[in-house]
């Protein structure tokens, strides 16, 4: 990878950190949903790159947005997740075509693109959640706040990763 993918990088981590960390999280629509767009960076993430490494910045980012949004350690553990399971959701939606080096998400139908990204932000979201509430007593809150924070969140990306998007002429 070049270095030029590198500063690429960085700048997603610090943009999407500060779109969290400024916009999002002081949102509070209905009392209780924030939409998480800091998980386009596991979304963009190039995919043959050392996985080990991969898992290491997804903790950062996960902690990073914990330490500005006093949330334990919940968006770690979310983010973490989503990043080991992110090459089974890959299969799962891309089939095996993932594997091979000339793949490209920006090359897929829109449609595997967005069940991808609803995958990845709705498994954050139980993951997270599960954790806030911490009591299978309370399953319904939990399920109802993954799918409404879940299609909030879903909307959100679609908007920024649509704007941010190369356009092809």
């Amino acid at each position: 990878m070049s270095s030029t993918n590198y500063v690429i990088l960085f700048l997603r981590f610090i943009v999407l950190v500060l779109a969290q960390v400024l916009l999002c999280n002081k949102i509070g629509f209905l009392g209780f949903i924030n939409p998480v767009i800091y998980i386009l960076f596991i979304y963009w993430y190039p995919i043959k790159q050392n996985r080990a490494v991969f898992i290491l910045i997804s903790f950062l980012l996960g902690f990073t947005i914990d330490v500005f949004s006093d949330t334990l350690a919940f968006h770690t553990a979310a983010t973490v997740t989503i990043a080991y399971l992110r090459p089974t959701i890959m299969r799962f939606c891309f089939g095996v075509n993932f594997e091979f080096q000339s793949f490209k998400i920006a090359s897929v139908p829109w449609i595997q693109k967005i069940t991808f990204l609803a995958l990845l932000i709705s498994i954050h979201h139980l993951v997270f959640f599960s954790l806030e509430v911490f009591s299978f007593d309370n399953f319904l809150l939990i399920l109802k706040k993954t799918i409404l924070v879940s299609l909030a969140s879903l909307l959100l990306c679609i908007l920024f990763s649509s704007l941010f998007s190369v356009k092809k002429e």
